[in-house]
């Protein structure tokens, strides 16, 4: 399952920033515990999916299983040996825009112990710090 957008309204986007923290998506909504980012960056669409994968063989049909983010924003890149100019290279990945705060991977019907266990291994796969946070009154 490759995650990229079926349609864009440009093919190609400016970088944009990196800072701020994350005013909407910062609460456990769907779940009742959750995988919340502690700092800002970008995440790639293959490591979307090798969380996914990891979540899902965990629960082996157990629980269920919320991917709050996706990977919306394409990265450029120039070939390896290529001269300056020329314009802007061509697209090469698909990221999501992570800010501090926001609730990335969410999972209900599993216990306490057994969604901090998922969610360690999970965290493994991602390029930025996270914390296990859980819906008030769980």
């Amino acid at each position: 399952m490759v995650l990229m957008p079926k349609r864009v309204k440009f093919r190609k986007s400016q970088r944009g920033n990196r800072r701020g923290v994350a005013t909407r998506g910062a609460d456990v909504t769907f779940g009742e515990f959750g995988l919340k980012s502690m700092e800002n960056g970008w995440i790639k669409n293959n490591q979307i999916e090798a969380v996914r994968v990891i979540l899902a063989r965990q629960l082996r049909r157990g629980g269920k299983l919320w991917i709050r983010i996706f990977p919306d924003k394409s990265v450029t890149k120039k070939p390896a040996e290529v001269r300056m100019g020329k314009g802007k290279g061509e697209v090469d990945r698909w990221v999501a825009i992570i800010k501090r705060g926001k609730v990335m991977f969410e999972l209900s019907g599993v216990s306490k112990e057994f969604a901090k266990h998922c969610f360690r291994l999970a965290a493994y796969k991602l390029p930025l710090k996270t914390k296990f946070v859980s819906r008030s009154g769980y």
